[in-house]
């Protein structure tokens, strides 16, 4: 065998011995674009965004955002989605000057099959809470709320397409607070590549039915899996733009980045 054969048979072993690890790695990267996978996730997404009201405000919003799969049954999961906000906000409301701290929990359940359907659809419904933690008046809503949630989507080749909804009412708290009654609606496209580069277009739009007004964020984002040692990461960067927004809302433009641990079973 001359020097260029063993070169090539030595490229292809390599390449025969990578793809089974590379066809790994991009299932798992298509994981974090469903939301009901049966995947425990740790989230860390870092948000800014600027323009709110008259004296311009800014806000940066750490979410800490625990996935946790529980197993039911041989033929049903239910999926705990939890969304932690840690804020630090200036002249949110006005010249209302800063504040920090923890904002409102909103934790999900998704009552969720195991198997997607003869059709390829994967989906899952359940309750949605939202609880008044908010360290400061102006970080939260100070008031108790539910309602259903529920997502579907279908994957293919590299392809997740779907979409998340909720919709939460207030049902205590603070009197002299605005009761909720909000529609929140998530598109959802991603491709996911062979070697685990991850494309996403989505929108985290809200309707407030009390003040019929629409908040509605286009994302634009790319991430990376990688691997240190056997822990897989997720690394992901993008920008947002605010196509509709209350007068006192954000606008133009806002980013995103986020760091995501990725615990799979086995």
């Amino acid at each position: 065998m001359d020097l260029k054969a063993l070169q090539f048979s030595i490229l292809a072993g390599a390449a025969l011995l990578a793809s089974p690890a590379l066809a790994q790695d991009q299932e798992l990267a298509k994981q974090l674009s469903n939301p009901v996978a049966s995947l425990i996730s740790l989230p860390f997404q870092f948000n800014y965004d600027s323009g709110y009201g008259p004296s311009d405000g800014e806000k940066y919003v750490l979410n800490v955002q625990p996935v946790v799969p529980i197993t039911l049954n041989d033929d049903w999961n239910v999926i705990s989605r939890t969304i932690i906000p840690i804020v630090k906000q200036s002249d949110i409301a006005g010249e209302s000057g800063s504040q920090s701290g923890v904002g409102d929990v909103l934790a999900s359940f998704f009552f969720s099959p195991k198997l997607p359907t003869k059709n390829g659809l994967i989906w899952g419904a359940g309750p949605a809470f939202l609880l008044p933690t908010a360290s400061d008046e102006l970080l939260g809503a100070e008031k108790w709320g539910i309602g259903p949630t529920a997502v579907v989507l279908k994957q293919h080749g590299g392809w997740t397409f779907g979409g998340l909804a909720n919709h939460i009412w207030s049902v205590a708290g603070e009197d002299d607070r605005d009761d909720i009654s909000s529609t929140f609606l998530q598109p959802f496209v991603t491709y996911t590549t062979p070697t685990s580069w991850t494309f996403a277009l989505n929108t985290e739009s809200t309707y407030d039915w009390k003040n019929e007004q629409w908040t509605v964020p286009i994302n634009m984002q790319v991430s990376k899996l990688v691997k240190f040692g056997a822990q897989p990461v997720s690394f992901q960067m993008g920008a947002r733009y605010w196509a509709d927004a209350p007068e006192n809302g954000p606008d133009d433009w806002g980013m995103r980045a986020s760091v995501t641990w990725l615990y799979p079973k086995g």
